[in-house]
């Protein structure tokens, strides 16, 4: 039986690629769950892949015993199919969309700007949650990086940058982030374009994006960091900059987000951390604070005495501890 209508758009995971398949397996649990559980219908779009049908085999394998009722393959390999009614009709009934790693070039030049691609913005917007790891998580953002050497300093023509699906509105997003240091080419790109939100995300990690009204919140999980480049107020000499030469990049807002931390997209804030609260606490909590509004209620009755008050408390006090 199918799902009913979400009424609200659908989740997206970004996950930096490596994520644990054979642990704890955090990132994927989190994608099935989101994706509708024990009656999730996961589509896997292996295109960036190099691999054949084994790696739709091994997503199969995983979210299977991860719960979800279904798991079937959609592999477009040409801008051709990608235009092809059936192939794009088979995006309908998936509940979770899910890409694989692989070449993000490839995957952007065959699904980008075509009914393939425009089938998986629709189906965030009736619920869907959407998912990539490394190439797939490189093309949700606006902007995507196409290739590029790793290192931590900033260089002219240090990488390129291709249009994505456009999920995450201005930003870029890069994968393997910590691991294969490419601090240096996310923050050439945000020194070139700093209206672009630059965000790497590390091995086995997701940003986990919701949106709630005209707000878009990141949460992080997983066993990495998500970093966030902010170039709003910088200063940067890219515009003369020679070629292949460090870049001047002065100001710009740098966030590194460890698991459980919520940033908003959309003001560019981080957000205040929650406290986790213990279920017998909040139950004692709740006890405290209706004592305390019936004594005060007694109270401003005129109805009870300090000595009356005192005994009432001993009474509860010996009560709690029984």
């Amino acid at each position: 039986m199918p799902l009913g209508p979400k009424s609200h758009v659908g989740d997206l995971l970004v996950i930096g690629g490596a994520e644990d398949k054979l642990g704890r397996r955090t990132v994927l649990k989190e994608f099935v769950a989101r994706a509708g559980g024990s009656e999730a219908r996961i589509a896997v779009i292996p295109t960036a892949s190099s691999l054949g049908e084994e790696i739709t085999d091994v997503y199969a394998a995983l979210f299977t015993r991860l719960g979800a009722a279904e798991v079937y393959g959609v592999r477009p390999e040409s801008r051709a199919e990608s235009s092809d009614p059936e192939l794009v009709a088979e995006l309908d009934r998936a509940t979770g969309i899910f890409m694989t790693g692989g070449n993000q070039l490839k995957l952007s030049t065959v699904i980008a700007g075509t009914p393939f691609g425009q089938a998986i913005l629709d189906a965030r917007s009736r619920g869907v949650t959407i998912a990539g790891t490394s190439a797939g998580a490189s093309i949700q953002s606006s902007h995507m990086v196409a290739f590029g050497p790793g290192g931590s300093t900033p260089k002219q023509r240090m990488t390129q940058v291709a249009a994505g699906l456009g999920l995450v509105e201005n930003c870029v997003i890069d994968q393997h982030f910590a691991q294969r240091n490419r601090y240096g080419r996310l923050l050439m790109i945000v020194s070139q374009s700093p209206q672009l939100l630059g965000i790497g995300v590390d091995e086995d990690t997701a940003a986990i994006i919701s949106h709630t009204g005209d707000t878009q919140v990141m949460r992080v999980a997983g066993r990495g960091s998500v970093t966030v480049m902010d170039g709003t107020q910088m200063v940067s000499n890219a515009h003369e900059a020679k070629e292949h030469r460090p870049i001047l990049a002065s100001g710009v807002l740098l966030h590194v987000l460890p698991a459980g931390a919520e940033f908003d997209l959309t003001t560019r804030v981080l957000l205040p951390e929650r406290s986790p609260v213990d279920a017998a606490e909040a139950d004692d909590l709740a006890s405290a604070n209706r004592d305390l509004r019936k004594m005060a209620r007694d109270i401003a009755a005129g109805d009870i005495g300090p000595q009356a008050l005192r005994r009432r408390i001993a009474r509860r006090s010996r009560g709690a501890v029984q």
